[in-house]
């Protein structure tokens, strides 16, 4: 008996959201996606009870991609579904599954279900530490005095409620999946970065705690922000692109968005014709970012797991080695050995020490973490995106069969799969690889020059991809509503 015979009956009865049984009108659609879209806020917004205030955002650094807030119920954000779906790729990738989700609708609903295992198992080797092995969150003394129950009574209580934004936030996401447009995944994205964006640009000192970019300036013309220096001294000029003035994470967010806007329209066009209707031609695009910037979340997860397994260490290490990381006391960032490398460069403040930043490493340390966050993104991008294009249906294989089965041909070449297939290998692994490298390098170089409400690059990639593919994906459905024929050509119906 495989693992499959045995595994069935459990992955088979989890729990899951009903597909609709028809066509489902585009209003139904953006209404589904609207409601989610509020009740996510909502429940960022719910605080955990029995959280001793004060503690630090661990996720600060990855908060944009993974979604969600600190010490509220979406703790964990998306985290638990990217780590899983880690998880599946490699799995997958490995042919270690032994699942044929293209064909086969046993193993897809196989799938499905160890997706949903897997995430709650991720749950609670994400969310377990965070409460009860490390001072990320930190019960409260007063409620577990009120309450009677002791501090791990409340530990516990933190514990479950982590455990239900976690299970709340799948279901969100395949509801989206399901009855909305995009994903939930790539909403919540958009939702968590166009806030922090919003923020950056307009935000005010007495209403936000932060000054936006459009209030700095305004504070800086009237002279009410006073800048150290003249703006013709370097620190007068430091304080205008990299402090107050925030003119270099300006040009850097409207240079991410052209960039990445101008890569999704990049492709190479292979031209289609249908077998048996004379005239009736197409083309199928392979985009320079094929696999999309999704597989990015992957990557950054990974290096999230990484800093959260050396916070782990060094809570629970007593002699931990200097060499693995050290850590201060105050904020509980590393700040020296293997972990800090490891760890991205986040703001121009952690690598600009030849313009007055204040950086604590000396220079040829700074260049190494460099290097390494360089390396990890532009050789992770391209290994993950090769992973999402084979697992995901958008591989030459996959692709060949989805043209041969619309009845369309390339011209010239012969109706015939295989001869398909050896075309689409011409182009589709070397832009999955570009693409991949590329998006791994434009979010490096945004996290180093600095984005307008501290978004991380990735994030800010995230958000322009994601927008566009939901704005193309909108317009489809539009034209399938004008349109309905064009559902049943297409099999949306």
């Amino acid at each position: 008996m495989g693992w499959k015979e045995t595994a069935e009956p459990v992955l088979t009865r989890m729990p899951t959201v009903a597909r609709p049984e028809g066509h489902v009108p585009f209003k139904r659609k953006l209404l589904w996606t609207a409601g989610i879209l509020v009740m996510y806020f909502f429940l960022t917004n719910v605080t955990l009870y029995g959280l001793q205030t004060g503690g630090t955002d661990f996720y600060g650094q990855f908060r944009s991609i993974l979604a969600g807030a600190s010490g509220s119920i979406l703790q964990l954000g998306i985290g638990p579904i990217v780590t899983a779906s880690i998880v599946l790729q490699l799995l997958g990738g490995a042919d270690l599954l032994g699942l044929d989700t293209e064909n086969d609708p046993r193993d897809q609903v196989l799938y499905q279900g160890l997706q949903k295992l897997l995430v709650g198992v991720m749950i609670v080797l994400t969310g377990a530490p965070m409460v009860f092995a490390s001072p990320i969150l930190s019960a409260d003394p007063q409620v577990a005095q009120s309450l009677g129950i002791g501090l791990r009574g409340v530990e516990a209580l933190l514990f479950a409620q982590i455990f239900v934004g976690g299970i709340l936030i799948l279901f969100m996401d395949e509801i989206v999946s399901k009855w909305g447009v995009g994903s939930g995944v790539g909403l919540f994205i958009i939702a968590g970065v166009s806030q922090r964006l919003v923020s950056g640009l307009f935000g005010w000192q007495g209403l936000t705690g932060n000054s936006g970019f459009v209030s700095s300036w305004i504070g800086i013309i009237t002279g009410s922000t006073e800048l150290p220096g003249s703006p013709l001294t370097t620190e007068g000029l430091s304080a205008i692109f990299l402090g107050q003035g925030m003119i270099l994470a300006m040009i850097t967010t409207v240079l991410i968005f052209v960039v990445v806007v101008y890569a999704e329209s990049v492709r190479i066009e292979i031209p289609l014709s249908h077998a048996r209707v004379k005239g009736a031609r197409g083309k199928f695009p392979v985009k320079l970012i094929y696999a999309s910037v999704l597989p990015m979340i992957l990557v950054r997860a990974l290096q999230a797991n990484l800093q959260f397994l050396g916070q782990i260490l060094h809570s629970q290490w007593n002699g931990m080695p200097v060499w693995l990381g050290e850590y201060d006391t105050q904020t509980g960032q590393v700040v020296e050995g293997l972990f800090w490398y490891l760890k991205p460069i986040q703001s121009p403040e952690q690598w600009m020490w030849f313009v007055g930043a204040t950086v604590t490493a000396d220079w040829w340390q700074v260049l190494i973490r460099i290097g390494i966050d360089l390396t990890f993104m532009i050789v992770g991008g391209a290994v993950f995106a090769i992973f999402w294009v084979e697992t995901t249906g958008m591989g030459p294989e996959a692709t060949a069969q989805q043209i041969q089965n619309s009845g369309m041909q390339i011209p010239g070449f012969r109706q015939n799969p295989q001869v398909i297939e050896k075309v689409m290998e011409r182009y589709i692994p070397q832009v999955t690889v570009i693409g991949g490298a590329l998006v791994g390098l434009l979010a490096v170089m945004a996290n180093m020059l600095g984005t307008i409400g501290q978004v991380s690059g990735t994030g800010l990639l995230l958000t322009v991809s994601i927008t566009y593919k939901l704005y193309e994906e909108i317009a489809e459905e539009q034209l399938m509503e004008m349109h309905p024929m064009m559902r049943q050509m297409f099999g949306s119906e």
